[in-house]
């Protein structure tokens, strides 16, 4: 054998391992991985001084498992649910697909009017939403107050870690007026976060059997920056999650309306407050592990709301299009999409094919015109039909399924609706130990990687 000419298998370790060059923006093991699959590798460029080696090793294996994650944004309009409207929801929910988490965003559960802004937090809409939520998730009928014992958490930011040793989520903070909600034995979907900060309300459910499999821990934070900057009328809640060995962050925001030039700007200066005020408490009992104390922090992170983008187009043209079904001409004019591509507030973001019709403004409730076309009232303000209701998702390992707008006319916005695929890295108390061969274990940043892809 010419041992002057290195073995392929010698030949793409040298390959993997030059990259401990590169400055990584995360420790984590999966996400190196992730970077080892999604790169090419030129069959020419390899160090083979580059390789550190260890001596025959005892190394935990890293186990994962996937997780279907469903996230959904709805502007209510300020009205209070009814129990006829369980039939939208289980056509928004999407029941059928019965993903593993759910997270349900709402603008304006409440009138944005002075009482509601400025007066005392009332939670009674958001247990109102939250009790027929449950009720489509695990399939109950009635609309009554026993069928979950539960209270939403007011504007203040809370922590708790998710526990069923007696049927019941444990909290780790207490808060004046707030009352964690317990499971009914037998309930397919549990709620373990569930806050409201004036109009914006977020809603987290995840299946019974993930929450008594996996270690789960969930943070929550609000930002006001409406009215003055510091107002709840336009703002964000955002969850953040750890499951396992795994972060995520769940974001629910409504940004500042309008379509006038300029106004974009006025969004786009609220989405840098939001990423610059949410803070998440530490977890004082964890330590040792990582908690991001930001959104940015987190390895999954998911922003969605009435985000209020509009179109750069004439009112007329925008119908026309719309008329014609013609939605890749219609983004072309998306503000959105504009922030994406040029790299804006969110750089390196992403959204999912819009393939559906704008969502915002229908003239009136259980109307299915848009305001200022043919049927409006002449008095009614002319608003041009835009996108107003989006999601959009940062990070690797997640994969989007569907994205698609539901048919209800309850509001003047149509629910939006998005289901992922992605997974978690499990931790053990004991995890499982694997003997590697040294030729198979790389050195990556200081960190003991065992390489299975060459075995």
């Amino acid at each position: 054998m010419d041992k002057s000419k290195p073995t392929q298998r010698t030949h793409r370790l040298g390959k993997l391992s030059r990259r401990k060059h590169k400055k990584t923006n995360s420790t984590n093991f999966s996400d190196f991985l992730g970077q080892v699959a999604d790169e090419d590798v030129d069959d020419d460029d390899y160090v083979a001084s580059d390789i550190h080696c260890r001596p025959n090793e005892v190394v935990p294996s890293i186990s994962t498992k996937s997780l279907s994650v469903f996230v959904g944004t709805w502007n209510v309009a300020g009205r209070s649910p009814v129990e006829s409207l369980a039939g939208d929801l289980d056509n928004w929910l999407n029941i059928k697909e019965s993903a593993d988490i759910y997270v349900l965003g709402f603008q304006e559960i409440v009138p944005l009017i002075a009482r509601t802004v400025i007066g005392v937090e009332d939670l009674t809409e958001s247990q109102k939403w939250n009790l027929l939520i449950g009720q489509a998730l695990n399939d109950q009928t009635g609309f009554s107050s026993n069928t979950l014992k539960l209270k939403p958490m007011d504007s203040r930011n809370y922590e708790q870690e998710v526990s069923t040793t007696c049927g019941a989520s444990t909290p780790l903070t207490g808060q004046q007026n707030t009352q964690y909600i317990y499971r009914d034995q037998g309930n397919r979907y549990m709620l373990i976060a569930s806050k409201k900060m004036v109009g914006v309300f977020v809603s987290v459910w995840i299946k019974t059997k993930v929450v008594e499999s996996y270690d789960i821990s969930v943070r929550v934070s609000s930002v006001a920056c409406g009215i003055m900057g510091y107002l709840g009328n336009k703002g964000s809640v955002s969850v953040s999650m750890t499951i396992e060995g795994t972060t995520f962050c769940f974001t629910a925001a409504h940004l500042a309306s309008g379509e006038k030039n300029g106004d974009e700007g006025r969004r786009n200066h609220q989405v840098s407050e939001i990423f610059r005020r949410t803070t998440f408490t530490r977890l004082a009992h964890k330590v040792n592990e990582h908690h991001p104390l930001t959104i940015l922090g987190h390895d999954r992170i998911f922003w969605f709301g009435d985000l209020n983008y509009r179109l750069y187009s004439e009112d007329s043209l925008a119908r026309q299009l719309i008329k014609e079904q013609d939605w890749a001409a219609l983004q072309e004019f998306d503000q959105l999409q504009q922030e994406l591509e040029d790299g804006g507030v969110f750089e390196g973001w992403k959204e999912g094919n819009i393939e559906f019709a704008p969502t915002y403004k229908y003239s009136k409730i259980n109307s299915n015109h848009y305001s200022g076309g043919i049927g409006s009232k002449q008095r009614e303000k002319k608003r041009t039909p835009a996108w107003c209701d989006r999601i959009l998702w940062y990070g690797k390992g997640v994969k989007q399924l569907s994205y698609l707008r539901s048919e209800s006319n309850f509001s003047d916005h149509r629910p939006v609706s998005a289901i992922f695929s992605t997974y978690i890295v499990l931790k053990s108390a004991n995890p499982r130990l694997t003997f590697v061969p040294s030729k198979y274990i790389l050195q990556y940043n200081g960190d003991l990687i065992c390489v299975y892809i060459f075995m």
